[in-house]
């Protein structure tokens, strides 16, 4: 493969949500390369209900911006990817599929050097379905805001594992 497996736990520890962007945008070759690994994602039953839109309109992005206040990195981000759920291929776990894609496509873009910010959708699905066209059976699961990164966070605090591992049953509260 390459890389050790400390390397490659190492590599998991060091993406950051990126939430400034330089302005330039990411060749879509590279866009199509990190959604052609992001297909590799598990899903239920493999049936891969994702659907990836690619955003580079500026007055589109700047209308997911508006969202909610979680969206404002969409603001100065060159493009954004849309992971979109076709509820139909995966009625019982399309969301759980498409989260597993979105973090493809953040740890695909880390390897790239690239950043990303997960910008969640849940409260506002029937918004996004409108600016972006969608039809009703079509959940917007996340939104990353993508673009080469303006800025190199510190890590964030953990919670301990003592305080989020249990063995055989349930133990914390």
């Amino acid at each position: 493969m390459g890389c050790s497996p400390d390397d490659l736990i190492e590599f998991l520890k060091t993406r950051r949500s990126i939430r400034r962007f330089r302005k330039e945008k990411v060749p879509m070759e590279i866009i199509e390369k990190i959604l052609d690994v992001a297909r590799y994602a598990p899903s239920a039953h493999n049936s891969q209900p994702w659907r990836f839109i690619v955003i580079d309109d500026r007055g589109i992005l700047d209308e997911l911006s508006r969202i909610h206040g979680g969206g404002k990195p969409l603001m100065n981000a060159p493009q954004a990817i849309v992971v979109a759920c076709d509820e139909r291929a995966s009625p019982d776990s399309y969301l759980l599929d498409c989260a597993n894609a979105t973090i493809y496509i953040q740890l695909v873009a880390h390897a790239l050097g690239l950043g990303t910010v997960w910008i969640q959708t849940m409260r506002n699905i029937d918004d996004i379905r409108k600016i972006l066209g969608m039809p009703k059976y079509i959940t917007p699961a996340s939104i990353l805001a993508i673009g080469y990164p303006d800025e190199k966070p510190e890590p964030r605090p953990r919670i301990p594992l003592e305080k989020i591992i249990c063995i055989n049953k349930y133990c914390l509260d």
